[in-house]
Formats: structure tokens, C-alpha cells, sequence
């Protein structure tokens, strides 16, 4: 299927769903950055990957904010070359505005990932001739006072209709890229993928996340996430 039509499928999926407290707000940058987004997947999603990672879901100060997975906002705007209107999620919690490409915060996630893809390949388009980034989820989730709360802390009742959605997501995006292998940015995406590609002869592995709550993140994480990747066999030793 093709990208962009399996997104908006998704979109039109996951804006059916309800969620209960503690989830008070629901952002789907799908909808409100839906240009951003779909330039991402025109110009770097048009090709067969060797490799794909997957996150999680939308932080608030990176893919909230730009539409593109870990899209920190220089990572987006200056490596990718990608800026595109970006318009505002309704209800919107007042302490956690989107203000698109004119946010002055920085998403440390998506700042160490695309820092290091940057270091490594130099252009973009280099990266991403074999490989590709994408979220499971789609959607931000915020606690009334306007906290951040990942998937994995729905009740399990919410849960399973969202992962429905995802699921076949993700497995549309995998049978379309035929990688080599899918790579989960943490536990709880590494978990999905594997469930995801079963039956797909897609090797999975793991990586460390690069949130600053990690303590482990913390300490030279481009190092140890290289290290990762040579050792699993993703990479050349």
C-alpha cells in the first residue's frame, strides 16, 4: 500500500478511538501537521529500506511539533529541508502549545537521533537510501496538567483498539519497505515490532532510547547505540 494513503487510514483510525483519565488531551499531528508529515514521506519514503527504526509515539516537542518522527526542529527544518505550515490541534492544553517550526523547545530525543544519522551519513538522502524512521503510534497523550504520558500507560481496554490500528500500520509500512530489519527504539517499540513482523522474515532488534530520562542515555549514547548496531549485525563491525 502506499504511504501516504495507509497514514491518512491511520488518521481516520485512531481519531475514531476515546481515551479515559488519566488522559485529558489527545494530539494527532497526522491531522494538524499533515503537510509536514506527508513531505517526509514523499521524499524520503518513495523506496524499498534495508532498515527501519521505529519509536514509540510523538514527543511533545519533536514530532508533536513537526509532523516527523523524533522531529526535532533544526533536524527537520535544516537537515531534511523540510518547513510546511503547521496548524493547531483541537482542544489544545494551554501549557502545551503547538507553535510548529517557531518552538523554541528542543526534543533531546529527536536531537541525539538525528544528530547522530547526521554525523554518520552527512546528507540526508544517504541515510536514508537504506533506511527509514517511523513511530508506532501516532498520537501525544497529556495528563490535565499537561504531562506527557506514553502508550504503554492506557489501560489495557484502550490499549487494545489502539494497537489494532498501529499494528496493521506498521505492518503495511513493513510489507512496503521489505527491510531487512526493523529496529525498536526501546523496549516497548522493539516489543511491537517483533509481534508486527511475525511471519515476515524480518529480523528485530533493539537500541537504546535516546530520552535525557534515561540515565543510561545519558552517557555517550551515539556510542553505545553504534556499538548496538555492530553487534546485532545492522551495521558493519
Amino acid at each position: 500500500m502506499n504511504l501516504i494513503a495507509a497514514a491518512k487510514k491511520l488518521r481516520t483510525e485512531v481519531n475514531r478511538l476515546r481515551f479515559s483519565t488519566p488522559v485529558a488531551y489527545v494530539y494527532n499531528p497526522l491531522d494538524y501537521a499533515w503537510a509536514s508529515h506527508e513531505l517526509y514521506l514523499k521524499k524520503f519514503g518513495q523506496r524499498q529500506k534495508k532498515i527501519v527504526f521505529l519509536g514509540m509515539n510523538p514527543g511533545p516537542f519533536g514530532m508533536a511539533q513537526t509532523g516527523v518522527p523524533f522531529g526535532e526542529i533544526s533536524a527537520v527544518r535544516d537537515w531534511m529541508k523540510i518547513n510546511a505550515p503547521i496548524n493547531k490541534p483541537i482542544p489544545e492544553h494551554p501549557r502545551r502549545p503547538v507553535l510548529g517550526f517557531a518552538c523554541p523547545r528542543t526534543e533531546v530525543s529527536g536531537k541525539r537521533l538525528w544528530g547522530f544519522f547526521a554525523e554518520k551519513y552527512g546528507a540526508p538522502e544517504k541515510f536514508f537510501a537504506q533506511h527509514f524512521v517511523a513511530n508506532y503510534c501516532p498520537l501525544v497523550f497529556m495528563a490535565e496538567s499537561g504531562a506527557n504520558l506514553t502508550p504503554d500507560k492506557l489501560p489495557a481496554a484502550e490499549m487494545l483498539p489502539l494497537n489494532q490500528a498501529c499494528d496493521l500500520h506498521l505492518r503495511e509500512l513493513l510489507e512496503s519497505f521489505q527491510p531487512e530489519w526493523i529496529i525498536g527504539v526501546g523496549a516497548f517499540a522493539a516489543k511491537r515490532a517483533e509481534i508486527v513482523s511475525a511471519g515476515l522474515n524480518i529480523k528485530v532488534g533493539q537500541i537504546l532510547h535516546p530520552s535525557p530520562a534515561s540515565p543510561a542515555a545519558n552517557r555517550d549514547w551515539a556510542g553505545q547505540v553504534q556499538k548496538q548496531l555492530k553487534t546485532l549485525g545492522v551495521w558493519p563491525a
